[in-house]
């Protein structure tokens, strides 16, 4: 009777905002502060420094993300499993080798096969990317992105969630994106089933090099094309006009959906439509190799002279990545978007596996679905296919069949997807359709 009730409110409320969230995740600025100031702390973070040394180098600073893991598990009675994997890599700034660790804090949900990834890397430089022994104190790149996942992870871990969220700090970015290849490679051997990977990496600055300054708003990279479809996948998205809406970029479209389902958060986010950054790469690149949606979180503006860079004054300018240059109550508003999207899609149901499309030679349009366990409704979505983001949807019961005929609505000119919503609300990210059944 609950579930009818709360189904009934879902099927009469505005379409774009079924299920808007009075509360804000409250994510502390001074306890963020705090974070990064310890990070920075331990001098360097460099993937080839000192893994023994009690107080400086990645060993120390790893050892201490994993106390911090064990701290919050205590706060939460138990919740989080906290697990270290490691593996050696080689490569041009590792030319002898090095062992890459990983910290994770693992929060186990009630369909605990199916994760979501929230990670920032902890490794630092200077300069010279082989300068091991120099303080690197990478207060926003990634000292940011480490606090922000280890207040996540305290904010998240009071609640139960459907899916496992999987808090991850990483080593070994600047040297290959060694610790994002851990990960991906681990989530696949586990056989996690990734709903979502969002890495966040330099998320706590809002001056740019030339003086300008952006807080409200906040950049999302995702892949259109995907990074693990061969030729014939690539070919029947082409085909179909789907380049725009593989799941990574489904995936920075809930993002801009929880932004909105929470105004008091207060950032605009900016899905850019590239993988990552200009020419440059992040920790999500592996995952998004392995099949598995990903993004970067990244700040609105970037200030060159504060990223890897050296600790030094020249002709009255200032260089090196400190604390002094961050903004912490925007990096507490980034957090808790990430929250927000991760608290949403972690009480989710899965996407529709697989969602089709016919109206050849005809003015309406049928869409249909793969049945999903757990959700309450599934809500269509279309747009006309000159447009980006969906503009119309309909919310269908699960008691109903799984399609619905659109009167009206031409094939030919239009995208359609569909998402799945629980009996509360939360909706999981819009699955495209059209694309060929996954063999």
């Amino acid at each position: 009777m609950i579930k009818h009730c709360l189904l009934a409110a879902l099927l009469i409320a505005a379409p774009a905002a079924a299920h808007a969230k009075d509360e804000t995740p409250a994510a502390d600025p001074a306890r963020l502060k705090a974070l990064v100031e310890k990070l920075v702390s331990f001098g360097t973070r460099h993937t080839l420094s000192s893994t023994t040394d009690p107080k400086r180098g990645i060993g120390a600073a790893r050892n201490w993300g994993a106390g911090e893991f064990e701290r919050l598990s205590k706060a939460c009675g138990g919740c989080l499993t906290v697990e270290r994997i490691s593996d050696r890599f080689e490569g041009p700034r590792a030319p002898d080798g090095v062992i890459v660790e990983n910290i994770l804090g693992i929060q186990k949900g009630s369909d605990p096969d199916r994760v979501i990834i929230i990670a920032g890397h902890i490794d630092s430089r200077v300069t010279d990317p082989m300068n091991t022994t120099a303080d690197a104190p990478g207060a926003n790149d990634d000292g940011s992105g480490t606090a922000l996942v280890l207040e996540a992870a305290r904010l998240l871990s009071k609640d139960r969630h459907r899916a496992t969220i999987v808090y991850a700090l990483l080593s070994g970015e600047e040297q290959g994106l060694w610790g994002g290849k851990l990960i991906a490679r681990h989530a696949k051997d586990k056989g996690w089933q990734v709903v979502a990977m969002l890495n966040n990496d330099i998320v706590g600055g809002t001056h740019g090099t030339d003086g300008t300054i952006v807080d409200n708003r906040v950049r999302v990279f995702s892949e259109g094309i995907r990074a693990s479809e061969d030729l014939a996948g690539q070919l029947a998205r082409r085909g179909i006009g789907g380049e725009d809406d593989g799941p990574s970029r489904a995936l920075a479209k809930a993002a801009i959906r929880a932004g909105m389902l929470h105004p008091a958060i207060g950032l605009e986010v900016l899905a850019v439509r590239r993988p990552d950054r200009f020419r440059r790469g992040g920790d999500h690149l592996p995952s998004l190799e392995l099949g598995y949606p990903a993004i970067r979180f990244t700040v609105g503006i970037e200030d060159y002279d504060h990223q890897h860079q050296d600790l030094r004054i020249e002709n009255g300018r200032k260089y090196g990545d400190t604390v002094d240059e961050m903004d912490f109550p925007y990096l507490s508003r980034v957090t808790a978007l990430n929250v927000a999207l991760v608290r949403e899609l972690a009480d989710a149901p899965p996407a529709p596996a697989h969602v089709s499309i016919d109206g050849a030679v005809s003015s309406n349009t049928t869409v249909r679905w793969t049945p999903v366990e757990g959700a309450a409704a599934y809500r269509i979505y279309w747009r006309r296919a000159d447009r980006n983001d969906w503009t119309d949807s309909q919310l269908v019961s699960s008691d109903s069949r799984s399609e619905r005929m659109l009167p009206g609505v031409i094939v030919d000119d239009n995208f359609f997807g569909v998402s799945a919503v629980s009996a509360t609300g939360e909706e999981s990210i819009v699955a495209f359709g059209g694309l060929p059944a996954a063999r």
